[in-house]
Parts: structure tokens; C-alpha cells; sequence
């Protein structure tokens, strides 16, 4: 029974670029972006797309997301070069292949846990399955995108990005930890509630591509 699964793509595009411009905007003293808001989106629709089209279809949404996140990591370089010369080229470099790689891994991750709990009760595979992924998603993007042990990405790249690594309390009233930990963590918080808020949207989007004609 095949159904067009396009929407999905297009949504999952969507919900990228969307992210991608609004990571620029701060808010709360600079510990979220309005882009923590609309990025968890993404594993709504990946585990939609594997409820109601399957584990292949789930993956070449992915992939799409995964494309369209690289062209507007291309595009977001080219505008950083031109605005403030080579001299920290490696630092969107470093952003691009934090997003990108916490991206696939988390996504994929998110697709391969869905389906080995599928047969469940019906809340138990989006929750569990969009946990994980976005935890994987937040630890891998800000230790390669902030954390001072990573050093591969240049002498430029480390330069630009040392603000941090200032000691800061952590979540602003805990020990001292570095600022990206700290920004880690909110971010976390933000998917984790957005994890249970997207059951709710999940079963009714659910059960209304379900009850499609083919």
C-alpha cells in the first residue's frame, strides 16, 4: 500500500531551516536560542513518518533533513566569510559538522529505536525512541561544537568559540561548570518537555494519515 510520504520531506526541510534561522536569536539571558523551540520538531516527524510509512521511508526523511541542514550550513558560511573575512573560516566549519553529525546520529538512532519498540503501546515508541535521540542530539552537537577538549578543528575555531568555556554556575546557581555545559543542559530540558508535549500531536497526526485511502 503506497502513500505519498512528500509531506514529511517537506516538513522535515521546513523545520531545518526554520531552526537555522532562529538559532541566531537569543532569549533568557542567552542560555536558549528560539531555535531549541522548533529543532525537537524534527523527531516528531521521523517518528510519524516510521508509525505510519516504516523504518525506510522514516530514514529518507532523515537524509533529507540531513541535506537541506548541510546547504544551510553552506550558505550560513559563505554569509559569516564575507561579513568577517577568512580569519575564523573554521569556526561555521565547526558548527556545520557538530549540527550535521548530531543530526544523522540522533535521527537515525531515534528511527532504530522507534521501530524495536513499535509493536508497544502507542506512546512508548515516540517518547522513548525521541529521549534518547535527543539527548545523543545534544551531547554530540555541543562537545563538537563548544567543548575545549575538541581541537582538531583549529587553532581560528578554538579562538572564536572560548566564551564556553568560561566557568560559569551551572544553570546560574549551581557549582561552577563551563557555559556550555550549561547551555547543554537547557537545551536538553527544552526536548525533554517538547518530547511530551509531541505525544499529543503525534497520535492525532497519527491517526488521521492512517485513515488515508492509499
Amino acid at each position: 500500500m503506497q502513500r505519498s510520504y512528500i509531506p514529511g520531506i517537506i516538513a522535515m526541510a521546513a523545520i531545518v531551516v526554520a531552526s537555522n534561522i532562529l538559532v541566531q536569536f537569543l532569549i533568557l539571558d542567552g542560555l536558549l536560542t528560539w531555535g531549541a523551540f522548533t529543532y525537537p520538531l524534527a523527531f516528531l516527524v521521523t517518528d510519524i513518518m516510521n508509525r505510519v510509512y516504516g523504518v525506510a521511508t522514516a530514514r529518507k526523511v532523515v537524509f533529507a533533513g540531513f541535506i537541506t541542514g548541510i546547504i544551510c550550513s553552506l550558505i550560513g558560511s559563505q554569509i559569516m566569510l564575507q561579513g568577517d573575512g577568512f580569519t575564523y573560516a573554521a569556526v561555521p566549519l565547526r558548527i556545520a559538522v557538530a549540527s550535521g553529525t548530531a543530526f544523522l546520529i540522533a535521527q537515525l538512532t531515534d528511527v532504530t529505536v522507534f521501530n524495536s519498540l513499535r509493536g508497544g503501546r502507542w506512546w512508548r515508541a515516540p517518547l522513548v525512541s525521541t529521549l534518547v535521540g535527543s539527548a545523543l542530539d545534544t551531547a554530540i552537537f555541543f562537545t563538537l561544537a563548544f567543548s575545549a577538549s575538541v581541537t582538531f578543528f583549529g587553532a581560528n575555531a578554538d579562538t572564536a568559540i572560548n566564551w564556553a568555556w568560561e566557568p560559569v554556575p551551572f544553570m546560574l546557581s549551581g557549582p561552577m561548570a563551563p557555559l556550555w555545559v550549561t547551555l547543554a543542559f537547557a537545551d536538553w530540558l527544552v526536548k525533554l518537555s517538547l518530547a511530551l508535549i509531541a505525544l499529543i500531536p503525534f497520535k492525532v497526526i497519527v491517526a488521521r494519515l492512517s485513515a488515508q485511502p492509499a
